[in-house]
């Protein structure tokens, strides 16, 4: 259920309706309509004073409760919550920091990220019906945080993000035969892809039909009691960055975040579009798994190429239309 002001604010003084403005924004209040606002009826009370301070001022304001006939409307309502914009707006804020790094000072780079930090907690603060745009959102605070710590606390222990992902050694991890699930598709690909271009070049891999029934002796990706795979929030491409410590690599935190929002959703990039077109392109085109690696390789090698401050970074995958 909710609880809905209905108001017509007073038509002055202007200052009165620019102060109630922001003041529902502030409290993250769905609109219904015009003049209909609406939240969780658990958080009711902070309305109260918002209507106290329209009627004072000679407009019309009531606070009513508002419950949804059906599981459609009310996952319609929900939707009017949706943050899904405001996080990302807020990942381009942690981007371009991520990104500006090498030419900040310490001090400035630190106050920046509380900022960043602070913003992300008052977001939170509003997020009523939190989704996998909030769940990334702390992951890539987390991601930047490491960047922080690597560009400017050489030598200290690297802290373990909350999701408890050990740092491996790569030198462990040469010429493995590694594992996962047949017929590959995005993140399966740039693990592929990120295993053999960064962690072990005589890689060599298995597509299993049945997981279940994965040799003893290879090392599995992507798949329920594998190695590798999915942790918390992160997906599989996600978890090996983390594991082999790339944080810090602005090009494969921006591939990874195409990667996550075509495999689990959250908050959308530019690239995802064209990824997710030439991928599939490439998997009709390729029945064998190897071969369908291979080329998916390559434009994983175009995407990693392109700086991440050239305007091509947040636009199109590399040869594709805009």
């Amino acid at each position: 259920m909710w609880s809905t002001l209905i108001m017509t604010l007073p038509t002055q003084p202007n200052a009165v309706r620019l102060r109630v403005w922001r003041n529902l924004k502030a409290l993250g209040c769905a609109a219904l309509r015009d003049g209909a606002y609406l939240l969780p009826e658990e958080h009711a009370g902070l309305m109260a004073p918002i209507a106290a301070e329209v009627r004072e001022h000679g407009g019309t304001a009531m606070l009513l409760t508002l419950s949804a006939n059906d599981n459609t409307q009310r996952q319609e309502i929900e939707a009017l919550f949706d943050r899904t914009e405001a996080f990302t707006q807020w990942r381009d804020t942690a981007t371009a920091l991520q990104a500006e790094l090498p030419q900040l000072t310490d001090t400035e780079a630190r106050r920046r990220l509380r900022s960043i930090a602070d913003a992300l907690q008052a977001l939170h603060r509003i997020d009523y019906y939190p989704g996998a745009a909030a769940a990334q959102a702390n992951a890539d605070l987390d991601s930047l945080r490491q960047a922080l710590d690597a560009r400017f606390s050489r030598g200290e222990p690297t802290a373990l993000p909350a999701h408890g992902i050990p740092r491996m050694d790569k030198a462990r991890f040469q010429n493995q035969r590694w594992a996962t699930r047949a017929r590959p598709w995005v993140d399966r690909l740039a693990c592929a892809w990120l295993i053999r271009r960064f962690i072990d070049p005589g890689a060599a891999f298995v597509w299993l039909a049945d997981p279940a029934s994965a040799p003893a002796d290879v090392l599995g990706f992507d798949f329920d009691g594998a190695r590798f795979t999915h942790v918390g929030a992160l997906v599989t491409f996600e978890v090996l960055i983390a594991s082999f410590g790339f944080e810090a690599d602005p090009r494969l935190q921006r591939l990874a975040r195409a990667v996550h929002y075509l495999d689990a959703g959250g908050m959308p990039v530019p690239e995802a579009a064209g990824l997710e077109a030439v991928l599939a392109g490439l998997r009709e085109v390729h029945a064998g798994d190897d071969a369908l690696a291979q080329a998916a390789a390559q434009v994983f090698d175009a995407l990693y190429a392109v700086p991440p401050s050239s305007p091509s970074a947040s636009s199109t995958v590399p040869g594709t239309a805009p």
